[in-house]
């Protein structure tokens, strides 16, 4: 029969900037199909699964769904946005044969999507453009196109895919059209170029099976699930299979049974032919990048995930309040999750600390660990975590390498300097400065992994909160030497306690505070932020004498408001000999005391 196309088949990726609309669109794109029966509950935004998700407004999980338009079927795979989670990109373009790419009216094409759409164009994939959010006061769609040319032109694109086709497009409305000023009034024509622009998938549907597994899913009764895109032969279900990667010997299995991703349920089938997506249960060992075949066929190359760039410890909860808010806190606890998010997090390793109550997390970045750790946390888990560090490696002279990242800064022109201080003193490399006619500066960066680690804090507040700070990982690169972190010490409670106003009075004179009259503390637990270096210990839990009382005193006490520190920004703040101690209900810093008796020894 040979490979035909199959017309009724479309598979494409949306690519975006976070925030640009993708996850509303793509609900849009589902209401019109007709998704949604009436005795269905429609959530807001479909595409962000889980709470923390909707939260930050992130996409970190390639999703699938599929939407049927006239006769074809769509299959809609998200990607996500951040270059932390690129591991996931470059998996999610193996099964697709086009993108969207869809870009702000206003903002235009921004640094994130620049990861993404490299690796789409290096494939060669079909991609279309969707100016989005349309309807924007200061919408500029001609100035966007521009400049998502000049964007493809700088990444090295072909003629061909510089000739990209344009629609444009209100996700939040469900509208489209071929031209800003004529939208009609559903998302057709968007639908209409999908299907005529993006090729459909060729495949053989009569030859040997392959598939080529990309993603992992989990379920608590049919245990792991593989995706992937049958790239040849038929997926059928209760048949035997091998498993393997090239040259090395496969194993056998069975598939039980086989699914499709249809508007986002799982929904069994008999069989699935090539070019299409699909997923299936019964491999309880298959791992992502092996491929799933019969006798007669090759396995297909494997996918690489990128190493990790960045560690942290996570032990546990080691504190005088240990115990209290978390309702699982045993290392065994610990162990066993972090055994299932090895499952499905790719990018992720874990390896055993120097105690037996201690775990080594390395990620993409701090953002991958972070986004964990609060997962975690809502489970109801509780322990601590050290400081990131980077993940050094010797290079073949024996050298020591460390991470380097791109980093892209906009920043208002009278912001400039203090940026490309900050930077500077980081050991950042500038390799670009433009300032556009808004007086609105761009900057490129090259700088160490290291020096990112609580770089967005420090430009924010020397930026008073304009900057936009993105980074993007690039290689590995010579050690840049020492980089100095943080200039301030740490106020620290010197009893165990609530905090009195009576005591933040006095206390407040030396820093920052992090905590609110009223908080239960701990001795050895950061309260504040020195304004100098060094620590110092401060007693916030001082009551006031007895004796000492006057009628109207009190009345008169002016209290700085005490800064909160978010879960992120704990993490870019603390020492080498701090720790940030994770609760379902609270987050504290404390000082690490296996560090001081270490200390005094030396």
């Amino acid at each position: 029969a040979g490979a035909t196309a199959r017309d009724e088949i479309r598979n494409i990726a949306i690519i975006a900037h976070v925030d640009h609309g993708k996850t509303t669109l793509v609900d849009s794109m589902l209401a019109q199909s007709k998704v949604f029966r009436d005795n269905e509950k429609v959530e807001e935004r479909i595409m962000d699964s889980n709470d923390l998700e909707r939260e930050r407004g992130i996409t970190i999980l390639s999703k699938n769904t599929a939407v049927t338009y006239k006769d074809k079927k769509i299959n809609i795979i998200d990607t996500p946005g951040h270059a932390d989670f690129g591991g996931e990109v470059e998996r999610v373009l193996n099964m697709v044969d086009g993108v969207l790419l869809l870009v702000d009216s206003v903002e235009g094409p921004m640094p994130q999507t620049r990861f993404v759409l490299k690796k789409a164009l290096e494939i060669g994939l079909k991609v279309v453009v969707v100016v989005n959010k349309i309807d924007r006061e200061g919408a500029r769609p001609d100035y966007v196109v521009d400049t998502t040319f000049d964007l493809f032109c700088n990444l090295g694109a072909t003629d061909e895919q510089c000739e990209f086709p344009v629609v444009y497009a209100s996700g939040f409305q469900g509208i489209a059209g071929m031209e800003p000023d004529q939208l009609s009034d559903s998302l057709e024509p968007l639908f209409e170029m999908i299907v005529n622009e993006v090729p459909a998938p060729v495949g053989d549907v009569t030859a040997p099976l392959q598939m080529l597994v990309t993603n992992l899913d989990y379920d608590e009764f049919k245990g792991r699930i593989a995706l992937g895109r049958v790239r040849a032969g038929t997926m059928t279900k209760a048949t035997n299979v091998k498993i393997g990667v090239p040259d090395k010997d496969a194993r056998n299995g069975k598939v039980t049974e086989v699914f499709i991703y249809n508007n986002f349920v799982r929904s069994p089938v008999d069989s699935v032919g090539a070019g299409d997506i699909c997923a299936i249960a019964g491999l309880p060992d298959v791992m992502i990048g092996e491929t799933i075949m019969v006798e007669g066929s090759k396995p297909l190359p494997t996918i690489t995930v990128e190493e990790p760039t960045v560690r942290m410890s996570m032990s546990v909860n080691t504190s005088p309040f240990a115990g209290q808010e978390g309702k699982y806190v045993t290392s065994r606890n610990l162990k066993a999750r972090l055994d299932q998010e090895l499952e499905r997090n790719l990018a992720l390793k874990v390896e055993p600390g120097d105690t037996a109550d201690t775990f080594v997390i390395c990620g993409r970045g701090a953002l991958h660990i972070t986004i964990l750790i609060e997962t975690m946390r809502r489970e109801g888990y509780e322990f601590t975590i050290g400081p990131p560090e980077v993940i050094t490696k010797k290079d073949a002279d024996g050298h020591k390498v460390e991470p380097y990242e791109e980093a892209f800064v906009e920043v208002p022109e009278e912001y400039t300097g203090s940026c490309v201080d900050l930077l500077a003193n980081r050991k950042g490399q500038m390799l670009d400065l433009v300032t556009d006619d808004k007086g609105q500066t761009k900057m490129k960066y090259k700088v160490p992994t290291r020096g990112l680690l609580g770089l967005r804090n420090a430009i924010l507040t020397a930026t008073r909160g304009t900057a936009v700070l993105n980074t993007n990982f690039d290689e590995y690169g010579p050690w840049a030497g020492d980089i100095s972190m943080r200039d301030q010490g740490s106020l620290i409670a010197h009893e165990t306690g609530q905090v009195t106003t009576y005591a933040i009075q006095s206390a407040q004179d030396r820093g920052i505070l992090i905590v609110k009259p009223g908080a239960e503390v701990y001795e050895g637990q950061v309260v504040g932020i020195h304004q100098r270096a060094g620590d110092l210990k401060v007693n916030v839990c001082k009551k006031k004498a007895a004796t000492n009382v006057r009628s109207n005193k009190d009345a008169t006490v002016v209290l700085n408001e005490s800064k909160e520190l978010s879960l992120d920004d704990c993490v870019e703040y603390i020492a080498q000999d701090e720790l940030v101690e994770v609760t379902p209900l609270s987050i504290r810093i404390c000082k690490n005391t296996k560090m001081k008796t270490r200390n005094k020894k030396n």
